[in-house]
Order: C-alpha cells, then sequence, then structure tokens
C-alpha cells in the first residue's frame, strides 16, 4: 500500500459508550504508516469508517486508533446517540471523526456508503465489520423477521461490505477485513441462541473462503470471536445470572472489557499480521479451554 496521510478504515458495528483504549499501533504498521480513512461523510483527510449497530466494540476501536495516530474516523451507525458519543470519545484522544447514520442490514445504502467514501478519499485499507443483532428464544419460537433481522447484519453485511470493499482494495493491491464474531456458534452454544448461533457460525464460514479467494490479492480475511465481555451486548445475561455467576466459570475471573477486543483487531489491521488469513483470534479469558 502506498504511503498516504491516512489508513482509510470501515468498522461496520454496535456502538455503546466504553472507557477509551490505549492500545499501541506498531509504528511499522499499516495503520500507522497511513492515515486511517474510511467509508463515509467528505473530509479532508481519509478516515476510519464504522457502519454500528449495538455490541459496545466500535468506540473502543476507533479510539484505539485516535490515540495512537491522527486518525480521521467516518462511523455510521443507525443510532445517532451512539454516534456522537463516540465521535467524542475519537475527538478526546486527539482523531478526527464524522457521523453518518446508516444501517448495515440495508444493503444499498451501505454499499453506497463504502463507495461513495472510498471515492472521496481515495483508498480503503481496512473494514471492519463489528455490527451485530441479538435474539434469544428458542428454536420452536424464533419468528421469521427476527431471524432475517439477524442474518441482514450478523451475515449478509459481510458480503456487502466486502463486495463493496475488495474492488478498491484489489486495485492499489492489499487490504484488511476484520469481522467481530463470538464464540456462540463457531464453538458453543445454549439454549435460546440457535438464531445468533447459526449467524455467527455462518461468519466462520465466510471468513474461510472469503480468504482463500482473496489471498492472491494480497487482501487478508480474519475475525476476532469475543467471549463474555462487559458490552450492552451482555446485559440480558448479566440481568438474569449476575456478572459474579457468569465470572465463576471464567478461568481469569471476570468479564472482558472492550479495549480488549480493540487490541486483536488493531493487530489484525497491522503489517504484522500480513501473513494471517482465514484465522480467529478467540478472546475469552480462558473459557473455552476449561471445557464446556
Amino acid at each position: 500500500m502506498n504511503p498516504n496521510p491516512a489508513t482509510p478504515i470501515i468498522v461496520s458495528a454496535t456502538v455503546h459508550v466504553f472507557n477509551v483504549c490505549g492500545t499501541v499501533i506498531p509504528k511499522n504498521s499499516l495503520i500507522s504508516q497511513k492515515p486511517a480513512s474510511l467509508t463515509c461523510e467528505s473530509m479532508s483527510a481519509p478516515a476510519p469508517v464504522a457502519s454500528t449497530s449495538n455490541s459496545g466494540l466500535v468506540p473502543v476501536t476507533e479510539a484505539a486508533i485516535g490515540a495512537t495516530i491522527p486518525a480521521a474516523v467516518v462511523i455510521a451507525t443507525r443510532t445517532a446517540t451512539h454516534g456522537e458519543e463516540t465521535l467524542r470519545l475519537v475527538e478526546a484522544e486527539g482523531g478526527k471523526e464524522i457521523f453518518r447514520r446508516v444501517d448495515v442490514a440495508d444493503h444499498a445504502a451501505t454499499r453506497t456508503m463504502v463507495d461513495e467514501s472510498t471515492a472521496i478519499f481515495g483508498r480503503l485499507d481496512v473494514m471492519v465489520h463489528n455490527a451485530a443483532a441479538f435474539g434469544r428464544c428458542t428454536i420452536e419460537e424464533m419468528d421469521q423477521a427476527t431471524l432475517d433481522r439477524l442474518f441482514n447484519v450478523n451475515v449478509k453485511a459481510c458480503f456487502t461490505l466486502a463486495q463493496a470493499s475488495i474492488p478498491h482494495m484489489r486495485k492499489q493491491g492489499a487490504g484488511r477485513i476484520i469481522v467481530t464474531s463470538s464464540v456462540t456458534g463457531p464453538k458453543v452454544s445454549m439454549p435460546g441462541s440457535g438464531a445468533y448461533a447459526v449467524s455467527k457460525a455462518a461468519v466462520t464460514g465466510f471468513i474461510h473462503t472469503a480468504a482463500i479467494e482473496l489471498a492472491a490479492d494480497n487482501i487478508t480475511v480474519n475475525a476476532v470471536e469475543p467471549g463474555y465481555i462487559d458490552t450492552p451486548g451482555l446485559s440480558g445475561l448479566k440481568a438474569r445470572f449476575g456478572a459474579e455467576r457468569i465470572s465463576h466459570f471464567i478461568p481469569a475471573k471476570r468479564l472482558g472489557r472492550p479495549e480488549e477486543i480493540a487490541g486483536p483487531m488493531v493487530f489484525l489491521a497491522s503489517d504484522e499480521a500480513s501473513y494471517i488469513t482465514g484465522e480467529t483470534i478467540v478472546v475469552d479469558g480462558g473459557f473455552l479451554s476449561r471445557g464446556v
């Protein structure tokens, strides 16, 4: 990738408020060499883009970038309050950010966002799909509307964002596609998580296939699989069982923090991860290793 003033990044994710993370980006990384540019509205410098929904990891991921380089960030989320709060977090770390409301379940609007933003900023180096939809009920009780929403956000948006990003990455000779998955589905499951688990298992299939198809273009495709992370997405389980009881089953004896997901994402976006593709990094405090 040629050294531009910013590394274009698209983050599609779920947004809530979290503590700002201080992840250090290596000086020779893809991100540190080029300011961040993502997909969205016009600004004078390239900007990392987040198209978001509600999981709680995007603000920290973007703040990790903004804390270490003069990043310009474009965040796209369907909820104005989440986007505005993330904007303040990034700006507090010295980064620049623009907010745009976009729902990644709207595939036409999402593709338009990617194309228009890349046209404005001239390149796109990293796409992070971090949006997530949740639904908890038994397979017998699952309604079609909830099932469609889960697959539109969790699975189909992988294809939409990748399809919009690949031509730009191929043209410039390299790129990174990173997806936030989950240990639920690919590794474990539980009663009531059927639709969510199936959607995240499908993400694993996407990662493996896309990695094979795009490796020759120097485009890597990887995922991070969080365990029990203390975000709003965990609020239902915390209300039902309590954080202390959940933590009892985790060898680390605590819930994960959002910034502990941002670190692996930054690594996967860096030059240090240039030969890693088709892989997932499990971040779960040892939960899977203890046996389920």
